[in-house]
């Protein structure tokens, strides 16, 4: 090895001794008689001293060095005079006796430091000098534990990891796959798993009863923060079980790398709450309830005061955002632009402040009075001193504006505290939605989640009534992972496909080899995948998964360092039997 130490292990009981360091030039400090030199690796940051009297040209030749030089040093520990309480070294430096260029460096497009200068886009395209900043590091570091973590629970339960394929059969799941041509098949072409969905599900068919994978996964969809083209997956599959089991077995999961790597158990047992109850409650299938501020519905209270903006409306929902009473018309201006917002869709804001005295203040006292007013926050749980904020329109869309109203109130007041953590199963899923563009049904999740028993009946009665066998796992209000007790019998699969409108011969061509599957013995399964980057992501406190990737993309799927996608050269393009339109 070219050192004999890192620079983030060196501390009191080392001084004296002779040590060869190497890394990167992090900081060069000129203070007359002597050079003080920050030198970084993956472990760490040691400071080196160039003394001018003990060694006058050795400490001339260090202030030749720039950023990011590789060098080795050499040199003894010594006790530091100003100790830093920031830095694990921060007792001790190294009196440098030589050094040795090992590396030169350009000035690098940003400055390499936690509070870079640098914008996205130029991080992203010198991506191996963004990683060299340590709060990158930090999020590959967590990556790591968190994975292996995993991997030691679930081979603890018994778990098997088992591979899939990258080149499989285009079948529709939701999102766009991408696509690969054959070479040796002319005119047909391979597709990018978007999930290993149905080979973990032939495994349980082949007897593997306890799979698990940390998988790539591909989808060709527009993105965001929380959202890669290509993102790793922790898939789950289990035979031979209920919810309740599935359930158990990843609340064990969870706990387990809440307890191994962030010291902190949130519960034992999370609340359960059916997707019926978090709409209504929250707004959202992904409630965050680290706070309260929950929904209600005003709608028979208010209706009929000669209000338009309460008459005409479907739907009236508060929430009550506690001691705020006291909020200025300026502080009530900014959140009512906030609903008015297109991403957020209100037509406008009505508030109630609840007076320390007992009375109310609103923006619509000429048309109701202090005892109607008074009883619409004694309905929302308001108590003197709190302010109540009310939105009208459509029940759906009021409904969404008020989760995000909420998310956006709870931040304003400081209640979405990144170290606490409140986990939340919301199961009992509707099994399909309506998509008006093709005006027909689709799975809300995927065409293989198992309706619940008591609404079998239904399925091809009455599509729209039947909930699902499924659950996700919400944290924050984000969701983490998500699965479902599987279809596991060729009748019922068929059924579900029928309601999805496919016919025989597209089943057939899709789906043919799955259904075979069934008529050689398949037991009950079920399972779960989570969102790999989104845990690290929320473990590390950023809300975009970029951060934990070590070469993600950009917004529009590129990626600026490899400048990829690219053209193929024409020969390449022959070979695979492909013309390119215009």
């Amino acid at each position: 090895m070219l050192r004999t130490h890192t620079c983030g292990e060196l501390r009191m009981t080392h001084t004296g001794l002779d040590v060869t360091l190497t890394g990167w030039v992090q900081h060069t400090r000129d203070m007359g008689g002597m050079t003080f030199i920050d030198l970084r690796d993956r472990y760490g940051i040691t400071q080196l001293v160039f003394n001018m009297d003990n060694l006058p040209e050795l400490c001339r030749e260090s202030r030749k060095l720039g950023r990011e030089y590789v060098i080795q040093v050499n040199g003894k520990v010594r006790e530091r005079i100003n100790k830093n309480p920031n830095l694990p070294t921060g007792d001790i430096e190294i009196e440098v006796m030589a050094f040795k260029v090992l590396g030169v460096s350009e000035i690098p497009p940003f400055t390499i430091e936690n509070n870079t200068d640098g914008g996205d886009e130029i991080r992203l395209k010198f991506r191996y000098l963004d990683l060299r900043r340590t709060v990158l590091k930090e999020n590959l570091i967590l990556r790591h534990r968190m994975a292996m973590a995993i991997r030691d629970y679930l081979n603890r339960e018994g778990f098997l990891e088992i591979e899939t394929p990258f080149l499989i059969k285009s079948t529709p799941e939701g999102a766009r796959d991408f696509v690969v041509p054959s070479r040796m098949n002319k005119h047909q072409f391979y597709a990018l798993p978007q999930s290993p969905q149905i080979f973990k599900q032939l495994l349980m068919m082949a007897g593997y009863d306890k799979y698990f994978q940390l998988v790539k996964c591909f989808r060709d969809e527009d993105l965001r923060a929380d959202r890669q083209p290509e993102f790793t997956q922790i898939d789950c599959e289990m035979s031979f079980v209920d919810k309740d089991d599935v359930l158990h077995v990843f609340e064990g999961m969870a706990n387990y790398l809440f307890k191994e790597i962030l010291n902190n158990v949130p519960a034992n047992s999370f609340p359960r709450i059916s997707y019926d109850e978090a709409m209504s409650r929250y707004g959202t299938d992904k409630p965050d309830i680290r706070f309260g501020m929950e929904i209600k519905e005003l709608t028979p209270l208010v209706k009929g005061k000669g209000f338009r903006g309460f008459d005409e409306a479907e739907f009236a929902g508060a929430i009550c955002a506690v001691g705020a009473a006291g909020w200025s018309r300026k502080q009530l201006d900014a959140i009512t632009e906030f609903v008015r917002r297109p991403q957020v869709g209100a037509k406008g804001l009505i508030y109630v402040k609840y007076t320390e005295e007992g009375t109310t203040k609103s923006s619509v006292n000429k048309f109701f009075d202090d005892d109607s007013q008074k009883l619409w926050c004694e309905h929302a749980g308001a108590n003197p001193g709190d302010l109540l904020l009310i939105l009208a329109g459509s029940r759906k869309q009021t409904l969404t504006a008020l989760s995000v109203l909420r998310l956006e109130m709870a931040e304003r007041l400081g209640l979405r505290e990144k170290k606490v953590f409140a986990p939340v199963w919301i199961t009992d899923f509707p099994l399909f939605e309506w998509n008006e563009d093709e005006n027909r049904f689709q799975a809300m999740h995927h065409p293989f989640t198992a309706p619940l028993d008591e609404d079998l009946h239904l399925l091809e009665k009455d599509p729209g009534k039947v909930r699902a066998n499924a659950y996700d796992l919400v944290i924050n209000g984000v969701e983490i992972g998500g699965g479902s007790i599987r279809i596991h019998t060729r009748e019922v699969q068929q059924k579900m496909f029928r309601v999805l409108g496919f016919s025989d011969e597209e089943v057939q061509s899709q789906f043919g080899f799955f259904l075979e599957a069934f008529q050689y013995g398949t037991p009950p399964h079920g399972g779960i995948a989570f969102g790999f980057d989104r845990w690290v992501a929320l473990f590390a406190g950023t809300e975009s998964i970029r951060e934990v990737i070590a070469f993600p993309k950009n917004n529009a799927g590129r990626d600026l360092m490899l400048d990829s996608p690219s053209y193929i050269t024409e020969s390449q393009l022959k070979e695979l039997n492909i013309r390119l339109r215009e």
